[in-house]
């Protein structure tokens, strides 16, 4: 029912468009040739009226109301559609750049169209101010998340700290690309391929991960365990040959290996090496550079051991 409604407010499909230009024609016409005469009359009675204050309110004034949104809202939705076209055209904008002016343009338009049709009802301002007191109590508790994720959007698109195509993780785990930046979600798409609606006060109130904020680099950590009487010097070689060897590790800054630990069944290692581009995972590089550790401490005889036990029986009689 609601996409109906906004189908009338803007139509999308040309169609749509031609046959409602055809039907603002047509009450043009009627009501230049005194067509619509009757009607105005029958409507505007006092029969169909009530009094708020000092307006009056009558069906007449409820179908024009009507009529005259929805002819509004249908000419700013072809002229911010026309704008938000030619602004995204625009390649010396940033994307973040070009949502916030798309959604300063809109709030423009329909903040002038909601005081032009005040004025053509010949409604006064003032005269409202009986409803501002349930308006703001509405506002305080039923639209406080709108609100809240509405300003959250702007201040999302003012600070950048979040923009379009951003690679990011959330506190739940959540991580993907940032694909829009709306006035009350962000939508982000997973690596699984699903798309996450979240909203914009969440980015905002929590902590988030943004993986390509300042540059698009990434570390990767790598731990390794090898056993007791293992050459570690050798050990120490070989993860970083890995690691040196694989094509997207980075030069500088170069490959690190740390002897990290001696633990109860082995002594462990961690490899620190760094890639270009995270955009272009992490995974594929990491796998590679196990795959060749693997090979490297096989090819050498290096052991990875798993967790073991010694127990010393001090009376064995006791068993017997």
């Amino acid at each position: 029912m609601l996409k109906f409604w906004m189908s009338l407010i803007k139509p999308r499909a040309w169609v749509a468009k031609l046959l409602f230009v055809a039907l603002v024609i047509g009450f043009i016409v009627l009501g230049y040739f005194g067509h619509l005469g009757p009607l105005k009359e029958f409507l505007d009675s006092d029969d169909f009226a009530f009094h708020v204050g000092d307006v009056r309110f009558s069906a007449y004034l409820l179908v024009k109301a009507i009529f005259l949104i929805v002819l509004i809202f249908w000419f700013i939705g072809l002229v911010s559609d026309m704008l938000e076209t030619r602004i995204k055209a625009i390649r010396t904008i940033r994307a973040s750049n070009k949502s916030l002016i798309i959604k300063a343009i809109q709030i423009i338009l329909y903040f002038m169209a909601f005081l032009s049709i005040l004025g053509v009802l010949g409604i006064n301002l003032t005269a409202l101010t009986v409803f501002s007191g349930a308006v703001g109590i509405g506002i305080g508790f039923g639209l406080q998340k709108i609100a809240s994720n509405f300003i959250s959007g702007i201040i999302l698109l003012f600070e950048k700290s979040v923009e379009e195509d951003d690679l990011i993780e959330l506190n739940d785990g959540t991580t993907g690309f940032v694909r829009e930046i709306g006035a009350r979600f962000t939508r982000i798409e997973t690596y699984q391929g699903y798309e996450v609606m979240i909203p914009n006060e969440d980015f905002i109130t929590n902590r988030v991960t943004n993986w390509t904020f300042t540059n698009n680099r990434s570390r990767i950590d790598i731990n390794v365990g090898v056993a007791y009487g293992t050459d570690l010097a050798l050990a120490q070689r070989l993860i970083l040959e890995a690691a040196n060897e694989n094509p997207r590790c980075l030069k500088e800054p170069a490959a690190c290996c740390f002897l990290i630990d001696f633990a109860d069944s082995s002594i462990n290692f961690t490899l620190y090496f760094w890639i270009e581009n995270v955009l272009d995972g992490r995974a594929e590089p990491r796998s590679d550079v196990l795959f060749s550790i693997w090979r490297k401490f096989k090819e050498y005889n290096i052991e990875i051991p798993f967790p073991q036990r010694d127990i010393t029986i001090r009376n064995p009689e006791a068993l017997k």
